[in-house]
């Protein structure tokens, strides 16, 4: 027996080594797609070490919290068996420790995103800002970035105060004097070491989040798999195009410039028409220039090698945004129902109306481990939809268009942009995620045994145990909730921001579909060349076409 036992827990520490192996993998593999995708975007002229660092660091911290879901799902799920019953080794110390592994590792990955978010992307942006303005010493750009980020360290106080000392339970009795009332305030922060200040703060950001999410992840998850499947113009076709334009233009200017061959000034009219003429030629032949490296390249010709299997995931990238979009609609239409209301945050235990996210998901629990790899997809298409959409759409602020994100040619201050943008979308994806299979997220795959009594003429026979999945019946000693649902429902009214948004969600995707579908194909250097480009910005991009 005694080697039997060892022989399980052998088992279980080489499956744990084993996916520790994967995680390192895993993350290795982040770390080099950040950086090839910073690398691709920002400008050639305008990179700088420091910026590039921030951006990659960001970005990496953004994709591995979105892994901290399925991880932490898995985690609880693999700590019992199929049939309800504790492996050998999850005994109450292990569990524990499990528990309080997977929440430090929230603890440190959000404390990392409040730095990011509230101290060093803000200085970093605030000091490339004041050394294109100023191009005096470093240490006068230095003072003035810390003292525009002292602006967002004290918002990050504030929030951490505030979720610190607003108490959960508010006292009943009314003839608690106010030093009861500040002892409980402590005594609350005491119990809860910190967990209730950082929730609060993390809820904060992740309503910032579920706006960016609600203005690019939704437009994101329309466009590009509708831009996959309709591809692109053809570069001969649009260059023949340009061409055409480039003679008409030249033909209005010398229709133009003829008027003063005898001597006579143009007029006020004709001069500013001359030079804007001038503007759109110039825009005409560096897209000449722009097209004809791409008709050139061996990029061009391996995409259109490929094109049937952009057209396959486009078709997928579709399905899988409407089986995310009904799933959200079905669980949102529930809370709307079967809910307390607003009051509770719109907060349900369990499903009334399934939805097909639900239904699938129980069905490839059976299947190891098809349910994290659904899972993991739907968060890492969540994230990659997101920066598509802001890829597409670019950074604004209300109206105010401020950046744009282009191949080669985006600025240090936009990638800093784009990567706290994601690190809050990817805050609100586990809400979301949440919302689409609460049950799922809370417990996983775990079941518990239940006590079933066989009758015989009225009276019980056999007493039998079967495993039934975890709910919010189950015994708090059977199942073990994941750690991301305690940092998700500490506030009813973060819950019920996100209830509304989702739904504010669903009408975006759907506006971004239908503008979608009524859109032409792209041009092939879609968003490439503007007229407020230099001459010199050709150079940055030929070196992805040669």
């Amino acid at each position: 027996m005694r080697l039997l036992t060892e022989a399980k827990m052998a088992a279980a520490a080489s499956e744990l080594l084993t996916g520790w192996c994967l995680f390192g993998l895993a993350l290795l593999a982040i770390l080099i797609f950040c950086w090839v995708y910073v690398r691709k975007y920002q400008s050639r002229r305008e990179s700088e070490v420091i910026s590039t660092i921030t951006a990659i660091f960001a970005l990496a911290v953004a994709l591995i919290s979105s892994a901290l879901l399925p991880v932490d799902i898995f985690l609880v799920s693999y700590m019992k068996n199929q049939n309800g019953t504790f492996k050998d080794w999850a005994d109450a110390n292990v569990s524990r420790q499990i528990e309080d592994t997977v929440l430090y590792g929230y603890y440190t990955l959000y404390s990392i995103i409040l730095f990011c978010v509230f101290l060093w992307i803000p200085f970093v942006y605030f000091y490339y800002e004041e050394k294109e303005d100023d191009d005096g010493n470093t240490c006068s750009q230095v003072k003035t970035a810390l003292k525009y980020t002292l602006g967002f360290i004290t918002i990050c106080a504030v929030l951490l105060l505030i979720g610190a000392f607003v108490p959960l339970d508010i006292p009943n009795k009314k003839n608690s004097t106010e030093w009861e009332k500040v002892k409980l305030l402590f005594e609350e922060f005491g119990s809860s070491h910190g967990l209730t200040a950082l929730s609060f703060s993390i809820s904060s950001l992740t309503v910032i989040g579920m706006l960016a999410a609600i203005t690019y992840t939704a437009y994101g998850m329309s466009a590009l798999p509708l831009n996959l499947i309709k591809g692109t113009t053809s570069a001969a076709y649009e260059r023949l195009e340009n061409t055409e334009d480039i003679e008409e233009v030249e033909q209005h200017l010398l229709r133009i410039k003829s008027k003063c061959r005898d001597g006579r000034p143009l007029s006020s009219r004709d001069r500013r028409t001359v030079q804007q003429l001038e503007e759109r030629l110039r825009t005409l032949r560096r897209r000449e220039r722009h097209l004809e490296s791409i008709e050139k390249s061996w990029w061009t010709k391996f995409c259109e090698a490929i094109r049937p299997l952009k057209i396959v995931w486009g078709v997928f990238f579709i399905i899988v945004a409407l089986l995310f979009t009904v799933s959200l609609f079905l669980s949102n239409l529930d809370k709307a129902l079967h809910s307390a209301g607003f009051d509770s945050g719109f907060i349900i235990l369990g499903t009334n109306l399934t939805n097909p996210l639900n239904m699938l998901l129980p069905v490839l629990q059976t299947v190891f481990p098809l349910d994290y790899i659904l899972i993991t997809t739907i968060v890492m298409y969540f994230i990659f939809t997101s920066m598509a959409g802001i890829r597409n759409m670019g950074i604004w602020f209300f109206w105010i268009r401020l950046y744009k994100i282009r191949r080669g040619k985006t600025r240090p201050q936009a990638l800093l942009f784009l990567c706290m943008i994601l690190l809050l979308i990817v805050l609100h994806t586990s809400y979301m995620i949440y919302s689409l299979a609460p049950q799922y997220v809370m417990y996983g795959s775990q079941k518990y045994l239940v006590q079933s009594n066989k009758t015989i003429d009225g009276q019980p026979r056999n007493v039998t145990f079967v495993s039934k999945d975890c709910d919010a019946d189950a015994p708090e000693d059977q199942c073990i909730v994941t750690r991301t649902y305690l940092f998700l429902h500490k506030f009813w009214f973060f819950s019920a921001a996100y209830y509304f948004g989702n739904w504010a969600f669903i009408a975006v995707f759907l506006i971004g579909l239908i503008v979608s579908c009524c859109k032409g194909k792209k041009s092939v250097i879609e968003g490439e060349v503007d007229e407020d480009d230099s001459d010199m910005s050709d150079d940055e991009l030929s070196v992805y076409y040669h």
